[in-house]
């Protein structure tokens, strides 16, 4: 009987034993695709203890997708790294499968998002080296705005950035990125959303043979400028145009008034699109500068004034009202025969001699 009861003791003493161990892993809500995820986790469980961590894609039931083996350290802490390049955007669970207890934590939801389809890079992935990266395309998520770049070579070293990109109205986008010898190079992409996606580039000696490849530039060449604008306070423009047809037009969500006096000194209004499009213009120009004011409908609105252009060779905003819109001449007047006397002063003269006649006659 005794024995019977030490073992029962003992049961009970290995049980407690057991539940004294715990377990928590932490991980982002939600990371994208293409991103490390990390986890890490923290235990009681006994230095060099072996862990699995455990990822599966949530769908209609769990399917395993990685799995990794990790060993406690010596601060009771352990951390894995799961490749998430190939994987496809969903949810996604982080779990550790012992049966920690108390307040463990021991499965984790994670949510990979794929925004690399907002890029389109138009750039060949292949280039000569000469100097620099040549980098252009587009981004559908970011017109009229633009996305933060950073550059790493091959060793992960960043060789470029942070630094920000602009992009027109289309998203197009354009920037030659300083490099100082050839090599695989890889351009991250970010915006206020967070990550988007990377692209590699492969820039080669001068002397390395690989298949011909033709330098596309965005199919709008478009300059821009933009300044603080509102209905008493406008922004000036001085554009520079080349010859031929001068396209300008605004940014929109603002319900923007443009005058524009052309070549000829010809002053012009256009408010026809409210805030729902843009504002746009198209003037015949033989190289003489145009300027530009532009300012918000209402008088409540203070805003940023974006003004594009295109088939010009310089756009600027002017930190002072160009004299084309200040105070025009007067006119001069035309000559006429005056008398000797001014036109009242002769009045007031014909009208005394009348009433003079008056009273001698009376």
């Amino acid at each position: 009987m005794k024995k019977i009861v030490l073992i029962l003791m003992g049961l009970v003493c290995l049980a407690g034993s057991v539940s004294a161990y715990q377990v928590n892993i932490e991980a982002p809500d939600t990371l994208a695709v293409g991103k490390p995820l990390i986890v890490t986790g923290t235990t009681t469980y006994g230095i060099g203890t072996p862990i699995d961590v455990v990822l599966s894609y949530q769908l209609t039931t769990s399917k395993e997708v990685q799995r990794r083996i990790v060993y406690v350290q010596s601060d009771r802490t352990f951390k894995v790294v799961f490749d998430t390049t190939d994987l496809t955007k969903g949810t996604y669970k982080v779990e550790v499968p012992v049966y920690g207890q108390g307040d463990s934590v021991t499965m984790i939801l994670v949510n990979l998002v794929d925004r690399s389809d907002e890029i389109q890079i138009s750039s060949p992935t292949e280039q000569y080296f000469d100097g620099k990266l040549y980098l252009a395309g587009t981004i559908t998520t970011d017109a009229n705005s633009g996305f933060q770049i950073e550059v790493s070579d091959a060793n992960y070293a960043n060789v470029f950035g942070p630094a920000y990109i602009n992009t027109n109205y289309l998203g197009v986008f354009s920037a030659d990125i300083p490099i100082s010898a050839p090599g695989e190079y890889e351009v991250i992409f970010t915006d206020a959303k967070g990550y988007i996606g990377s692209r590699i580039f492969t820039v080669v000696g001068s002397d390395t043979p690989f298949a011909t490849v033709t330098i596309i530039p965005p199919t709008v060449s478009v300059l821009s400028a933009h300044g603080r604008s509102s209905r008493d306070n406008p922004v000036y423009f001085v554009v520079k145009p080349t010859y031929g047809t001068v396209t300008l037009y605004t940014s929109k969500s603002v319900d923007w008034v443009v005058e524009y006096i052309d070549e000829r000194g010809v002053l012009h209004m256009v408010n026809e699109e409210g805030e729902v499009n843009r504002e746009e213009v198209r003037i015949a120009a033989k190289g003489k500068p145009l300027y530009v004011k532009i300012y918000p409908y209402k008088y409540s609105v203070t805003s940023e004034a974006f003004l594009y252009a295109e088939n010009v060779n310089t756009i600027s905003a002017s930190p002072t009202i160009p004299a084309a819109f200040g105070t025009p001449a007067a006119s001069t007047p035309i000559d006429t025969p005056q008398s000797s006397l001014p036109p009242l002063a002769g009045l007031f003269g014909t009208g005394l001699a009348a009433c003079a006649w008056y009273l001698r006659h009376a």
